[in-house]
């Protein structure tokens, strides 16, 4: 009688990722406060800078700006409930609210990946093939490109969001996790998750393992190109257009296939699971525009200009 209970009356779902710290409640809600707030106003101001500096207004820029525009989506999936729950101690989320958290959350991860491995190719092009770049990447073509990013993004995540909560969660509505995600959700489940486990496991790997090794054939091309310039001047312009993209590739490709490409029954604390979670889905996106405005001369560059003009307004 209780799993028929438990089957009709599952409408909300328990965040228990953080319930085990109650002492530091506060200290979290004001350290994820800032942490927030940095990433709207970091990856905001890069889109400002984009926006207005006609210079930056190439390819580059272009999925710069579409990466910015994630880093702000991404968070916002999350930490409103999580600062709300920190404060309230509530802990709960509706089975629609869960529901549309991980949808977004997976649709916004997966257009990263794609994203980053169209950054990837446009430095091939641009470093291999420079007198042909604008001849390849019109703006047409980067539209095309995006739009198959953020469509490929999202109906990959409308997959496996349906694949998830097609399941029966009669075990427990305790979700083991600060956020709504596959791998907590799954375990939940009373009913076989082998089709959910394996979606997420064979699709999510093969795009995600297929876009990286894209990702890095294109970085084998570019820096055998590279070694090829004679002026170390060269080298080092080429270079320094680069870094900044595998910096970020580094820290998402790393932090995300850690929670995903594994499976479910696999032995991870669950403490090390949602650290790296928390890294992948809050921190990355602060620490990708300090990344790319540091490492960037042009970013800086056009970054000094808005602040400058501010702070003229201001004066004036």
């Amino acid at each position: 009688m209780d799993v028929v209970y438990n089957l009709t009356t599952m409408d909300e779902f328990i965040l228990i990722g953080l319930s085990d710290l109650p002492e530091v409640r506060y200290p979290l809600f004001v350290v994820f406060t800032v942490i927030y707030q940095v990433t709207l106003v970091g990856n905001g101001t890069i889109l400002l800078a984009i926006g207005t500096e006609k210079k930056l207004h190439t390819p580059m820029y272009y999925f710069l700006a579409n990466l910015s525009l994630l880093d702000i989506f991404c968070p916002s999936a999350t930490v409103p409930k999580m600062l709300e729950n920190l404060l309230t101690e509530k802990q709960s989320i509706s089975f629609i609210g869960c529901a549309l958290q991980l949808y977004f959350l997976v649709a916004l991860a997966g257009t990263e990946v794609f994203l980053l491995t169209i950054m990837a190719y446009d430095r091939y092009v641009a470093i291999c093939f420079p007198l042909r770049y604008t001849l390849i990447m019109t703006k047409a073509r980067c539209a095309q490109l995006m739009a198959g990013c953020w469509a490929a993004g999202f109906l990959n995540s409308l997959l496996h969001t349906v694949s998830t909560f097609c399941l029966s969660f009669c075990k427990s509505h305790r979700v083991d996790q600060y956020y709504c995600d596959i791998p907590p959700l799954v375990a939940l489940s009373c009913s076989s998750t082998y089709v959910a486990e394996m979606l997420m496991l064979v699709v999510g790997g093969v795009l995600g393992i297929g876009a990286f090794l894209v990702t890095v054939i294109s970085y084998i091309y570019i820096i055998s190109t590279i070694l090829k310039i004679r002026s170390s001047e060269g080298k080092s312009k080429a270079f320094s257009t680069c870094t900044s993209h595998l910096l970020v590739v580094g820290l998402f490709y790393g932090t995300l296939m850690f929670t995903y490409i594994r499976p479910s029954s696999s032995q991870h604390s669950p403490g090390r699971t949602r650290l790296m979670s928390m890294l992948y889905a809050i921190i990355t996106p602060m620490l990708n525009p300090i990344i790319y405005s540091l490492r960037n001369t042009e970013v800086k560059g056009a970054l000094r200009k808005v602040l400058c003009h501010k702070t003229c307004l201001r004066i004036t």
